[in-house]
């Protein structure tokens, strides 16, 4: 049997989303699959191993331009003729939907017989919940709507997104795997290291990683430790990571001489992660964050929000707290830092979570099985 052909559509991301897709492609690939990939050029670094083609599929609303990237896309896609396209984003999945709409395509002779007049099939993953903006966010709920009651499936990374789009009308809706990267365990150089980058001191280490955007509360973070300033050694606060709020994080700390450390983008996160007390995930809304899967996987106590798919991934091995809950999570840190018997039953739950975790090939696989399904169902000859 001819190898499935398979196109992934990408917008702009900064964050898990596009290494995800990433893993996808490059392990689609290695297993036979015929992969392209189409997304905005700052994303082509991403994909190294597969075929990659530029289309500006951007961030917000851009009237004109989401135009021309829609038609480039139906260009593109009528050309590689995939057999299934995998969209990841509302945005990639809107532009999906309106490149395929309309837009009778031939198959490839050896899967259907030359027959004629069948799109691919079309799959789109939901990563991240609507925004709350007064002008994004109805946009976003109406390109929602589209994907529900034109995708042939949709995959979300919580059960809440889940609920979301059976709610706006999709029928074939499941449960994303998204796998943190592999890694072996950090030298004890590497941890070394890391610790003198904290510059702790023998303090105790709060450690925080992602993207400094409103969404990870890094900002409820930085309360919750002004309450914790009163205790001897008062506890380093280290948070890796880059973003938008970068500098109002870091004007926010000084004002409430909070003591923390920014350490910028690292690419040592299992190090920094084996040498903190305690890892914490403050975020308002999460899908399967890498950071939590990572926690666990380093056997670090882990204190995380009670929100979309955090609990899912962590069952009861961490301690999970409201959002927006300054005071809740300083007594959930307090109570880390204070109770070793505690603090070491976190750390076993975490170990014993983190072997129940999907690996990548897992991902892989579930992922090829999908699309060989799918194909079946909307292929020529299908009901």
């Amino acid at each position: 049997m001819t190898a499935l052909r398979i196109a992934y559509v990408i917008g702009t991301t900064a964050g898990g989303t596009g290494r995800h897709v990433a893993m996808l492609a490059e392990g689609c690939a290695g297993r036979g699959l015929t992969v392209s990939v189409f997304g905005p050029d700052s994303t082509r670094r991403l994909f190294p191993a597969v075929a990659f083609t530029a289309v500006d599929i951007a961030e917000r609303p851009r009237p004109v331009r989401d135009t021309a990237a829609v038609l480039r896309l139906r260009r593109l896609l009528a050309g590689c003729a995939p057999d299934v396209v995998h969209a990841h984003g509302v945005r990639a999945g809107a532009a999906a939907v309106l490149a395929l709409t309309g837009a009778a395509r031939r198959r490839r002779p050896a899967l259907t017989g030359a027959a004629r007049g069948h799109r691919p099939a079309l799959q789109v993953t939901v990563h991240n919940m609507a925004p709350s903006g007064t002008v994004s966010g109805p946009v976003y709920l109406g390109l929602e709507r589209l994907i529900a009651r034109r995708a042939d499936a949709v995959l979300c990374v919580s059960a809440d997104l889940a609920g979301r789009m059976r709610r706006a009308g999709a029928r074939d809706v499941a449960l994303a795997v998204v796998p943190a990267p592999a890694a072996p365990p950090p030298s004890a150089e590497a941890v070394g290291k890391a610790r003198a980058d904290m510059g702790a001191s023998g303090r105790p280490i709060v450690f925080a990683a992602g993207r400094l955007a409103p969404q990870k509360g890094f900002d409820v973070l930085l309360e919750a430790m002004t309450r914790l300033q009163g205790r001897e050694p008062v506890p380093l606060l280290v948070i890796a990571g880059d973003g938008p709020m970068a500098g109002q994080l870091a004007a926010r700390s000084r004002a409430t001489r909070a003591d923390v450390r920014f350490l910028g983008q690292r690419a040592d996160i299992p190090a920094l992660l084996a040498a903190a007390d305690v890892a914490v995930v403050p975020s308002r809304w999460e899908g399967q964050p890498l950071i939590v899967q990572e926690a666990l996987r380093a056997g670090r106590p882990l204190i995380a929000s009670r929100v979309g798919g955090i609990p899912g991934l962590t069952g009861e091995a961490a301690l999970l707290i409201p959002a927006n809950d300054p005071v809740r999570l300083a007594s959930a840190l307090a109570s880390v830092l204070d109770e070793p018997a505690q603090s070491g039953r976190l750390a076993e739950a975490a170990l014993a979570r983190a072997r129940t975790l999907p690996s990548q090939s897992d991902a892989i696989d579930a992922a090829i099985a999908g699309y060989a399904g799918l194909a079946a169902r909307t292929g020529p000859g299908s009901a």
